[in-house]
């Protein structure tokens, strides 16, 4: 009898400890908000704009990206919600798990040029259980690129002006999103890592930047922090990068 009754206070002081820790999780760690500085190393750095593991880099090709997994051409707009300029470019996708801060960040300096939000009838899960345990446990790779939820689950698209070319940061929700939240405006002038929004729940972030001699200096499955860690360095951009330091 005594044994049975050690077991029954065990279980319950797990049963407490579990909830304890869901509750922190849920409530008070999702929700932090440290405070984030970048890694500039040289002229035309690009950071993150989302903390989570990087899950494809593409290429643009004169406003769409090829999917390799849907064998055909994917128009940007698909992804934006809006017409971005049929230009050249790359974009990097950011699967942020419910362990990553959910803060959004700036980039690149530049100015709001627009603020495109798209809603839907149902967000559609991001990752089966599977794919969940291999990229937020096992922290490997797998390609999100072309999945239903990247053309039909809400998303805001903040489109940046950063003089000779643009950039767009795609807030994309997960299924159990209960919403994105913007901070930024049109018309505003924004600095490295200032914050653009958040997404409650684990989500994804679309880098999409429309300049083609692009050099990335983060892979595929990496971890990476947003408003920290430099991803790219856009090259040949002299001029462009005289008038993003003008924004600074």
């Amino acid at each position: 009898m005594p044994y049975l009754a050690v077991a029954g206070f065990a279980i319950i002081v797990v049963g407490i400890v579990w909830c304890g820790g869901l509750w922190f999780l849920r409530r008070v760690w999702f929700y932090r908000d440290p405070d984030r500085k970048p890694d500039l190393d040289v002229p035309g750095s690009v950071i993150a704009p989302a903390d989570g593991r990087v899950v494809y880099i593409k290429r643009i090709e004169g406003g769409g990206v090829f999917s390799e997994k849907l064998g055909q051409k994917i128009p940007l707009t698909e992804i934006t919600g809006d017409a971005p300029p049929e230009l050249d470019g790359y974009s990097i996708g950011i699967y942020m798990s419910p362990l990553d801060v959910h803060f959004n960040y700036c980039p690149y300096p530049g100015v709001v040029e627009r603020i495109c939000y798209t809603p839907a009838k149902v967000n559609f899960p991001m990752l089966d259980l599977w794919e969940y345990v291999r990229v937020v446990w096992l922290r490997r790779m797998v390609d999100l690129f072309g999945r239903k939820y990247h053309f039909e689950n809400e998303r805001n698209t903040i489109f940046l002006n950063c003089g000779r070319f643009k950039m767009a940061v795609v807030l994309i929700a997960d299924k159990f999103v209960s919403k994105i939240k913007c901070f930024v405006a049109e018309g505003q002038k924004l600095n490295y890592s200032e914050k653009l929004g958040f997404i409650d729940r684990g989500s994804q972030v679309d880098l999409v930047i429309l300049w083609p001699n692009v050099e990335f200096v983060v892979n595929v499955n990496q971890q990476v922090y947003g408003g920290k860690t430099v991803i790219a360095r856009l090259l040949n951009t002299a001029e462009a990068e005289d008038e993003a330091n003008t924004e600074r």
